[in-house]
């Protein structure tokens, strides 16, 4: 095989890995936007660079170590995406938020990741351990996931960063212990795995329930430490009493919404469509992500930018008053 006919096969494997490439890329950035980016970037630079290919690592690592260039440029001004809880203590759910915050500061869901499949993956796609991740250093970063979601050896870590294996060890013990302490400080419900049929049946339950503006069914399905944020606000909420307030307080509006079953970051997720007031149908309100402990929701996380996360998720643009959207959580 010649070296046009070489890299030409090196090009067309590497879309092959444009999938997890992304979710790679979504850990590192915290933003699925600038992932996509980030990875066609990669395959830019890999397709123009292919015939310098020589094949002494996997093209998979290849491609992970332009894709970890690209991720570490980007992450060069130390902007740091977060969720609110990540940026102040909980509010009193009666209150109205504040003015929205600047949407570049938030962590951004991901599309897609079946439930079931994503039982599988442990916590590696949820939004609270996308959100940990960006407080680590960005090669810490790249080295936790290389190693501890992805699978890599210490060695291909060693040689993808161009250091020691010693280097990269250190590097991974420190991300480690960060993340333990992170865990540790978030001081909320501790996180134990859902059975994909029970997480089926809750979702079911939860849309159910906010669908009829239920609080007493609401409160059930809550964990007593269960969260509520809501970006682009950087008001957020803990406990089932300022849960309540904020429903039947400042977001009473939400009273009669319809939700739409999609799935985000290996979650359950719902498109909230509110009531318009002169009753003619529904608009788009927020994209629901809903997390889950065991038997209990532990936490809402309520996007508002339905704009651009709408046809992202592939959710209508509106609602009629007819319409009955089915449930596929």
């Amino acid at each position: 095989m010649g070296d046009t006919e070489e890299s030409g096969a090196a090009a067309q494997g590497l879309e092959e890995y444009r999938g997890e490439l992304t979710g790679y890329c979504y850990r590192m950035l915290g933003s699925y936007a600038e992932a996509e980016d980030a990875v066609q970037e990669t395959l830019v630079r890999a397709w123009r660079g292919a015939d310098r290919f020589e094949g002494r690592s996997s093209l998979r690592s290849w491609a992970y170590r332009i894709a970890t260039r690209v991720c570490l440029d980007a992450l060069a001004s130390g902007k740091r995406r977060a969720l609110p809880m990540d940026l102040s203590g909980p509010s009193e759910g009666g209150t109205p938020p504040a003015p929205p915050e600047d949407s570049e500061l938030w962590v951004g869901p991901c599309p897609g990741q079946d439930p079931e499949a994503a039982a599988t993956t442990g916590e590696s796609v949820r939004l609270a351990f996308v959100a940990a991740l960006q407080h680590l250093p960005p090669r810490q970063r790249a080295t936790l996931i290389l190693r501890d979601v992805l699978g890599f050896s210490a060695r291909e870590v060693a040689d993808l960063h161009g250091s020691t294996v010693a280097s990269a060890n250190s590097a991974l013990q420190r991300a480690r212990a960060t993340l333990a302490e992170r865990r540790r400080e978030s001081d909320g419900p501790a996180a134990r795995p859902s059975d994909v049929h029970v997480r089926r049946v809750l979702a079911e339950r939860y849309a159910t329930a906010f669908s009829r503006y239920d609080m007493e069914e609401l409160n059930m399905l809550l964990h007593v430490d269960a969260t509520l944020c809501l970006p682009p606000y950087a008001k957020w909420m803990r406990g089932v009493p300022d849960i309540r307030a904020w429903l039947t307080g400042p977001a009473i509006g939400c009273r009669g919404s319809r939700l739409v079953p999609t799935v985000a970051n290996g979650s359950p997720a719902f498109g909230q469509y509110r009531p318009r007031p002169d009753g003619t149908g529904y608009v788009p309100w927020a994209l629901q992500v809903v997390e889950f402990s065991g038997d209990r929701i532990t936490g809402i996380t309520a996007f508002r930018d339905t704009g651009r996360l709408f046809p992202l998720f592939g959710l209508p643009g509106s609602l009629g008053q007819d319409d009955r959207p089915g449930s596929r959580a």
